[in-house]
């Protein structure tokens, strides 16, 4: 099998028309298709639907389904806050920050930049309460290729215990993680 790239990803909304606005003003998405249906096709239940796509950019596309005979939207309680959530790359820092300042002149709170020493980002929650981020990648060549030589070690090591390996403690380090 040869997968190519993501088709979509969708996620739950509570209104699609807010959803569809939300995206295209604060992060420049287009609104790429809908679909409407009262009978879901896969499964063939009565439950009406709207599908919205947006365009994310390099093929990518993010898919929204407003369920109006549904219970309410809810998340994962079990599941820590920061843990789910949509990361979208942008070009650089400048464009980084430009977005940060954009998105809090739009009443949106933004946490960050955060430095990850291979990337920095900016996290906020979208019209819905989903988590988003919006990432630049940060690091050299020479980081990228250190971090890949140990990621199956450190796989292996936090299978077994649990714990976070000290493989790639360098990318914590105050030459990489004060930057």
């Amino acid at each position: 099998m040869n997968i190519e790239r993501m088709h979509h990803v969708a996620y739950r909304c509570r209104d699609a028309k807010e959803t569809v606005e939300w995206y295209r003003k604060h992060l420049d998405m287009d609104f790429m298709l809908a679909f409407a249906e009262n009978q879901v096709p896969s499964t063939h239940e009565p439950d009406p639907y709207m599908h919205i796509f947006l365009d994310a950019g390099g093929g990518n596309v993010l898919a929204f389904f407003e369920l109006p005979n549904s219970p309410a939207m809810g998340r994962d309680a079990n599941t820590p806050e920061w843990v789910q959530h949509i990361a979208f790359k942008v070009g650089s820092l400048d464009e980084l920050v430009a977005a940060k300042t954009r998105l809090e002149a739009g009443g949106v709170d933004v946490i960050g930049p955060t430095n990850h020493s291979l990337f920095k980002s900016i996290y906020f929650f979208d019209c819905n309460g989903h988590r988003l981020e919006l990432a630049c990648d940060i690091g050299t060549p020479e980081m990228y290729t250190k971090a890949d030589a140990v990621k199956w070690e450190m796989l292996e090591e936090w299978s077994k215990t649990k714990r976070a390996p000290k493989h790639a403690a360098w990318l914590h380090a105050t030459e990489f993680a004060g930057a």
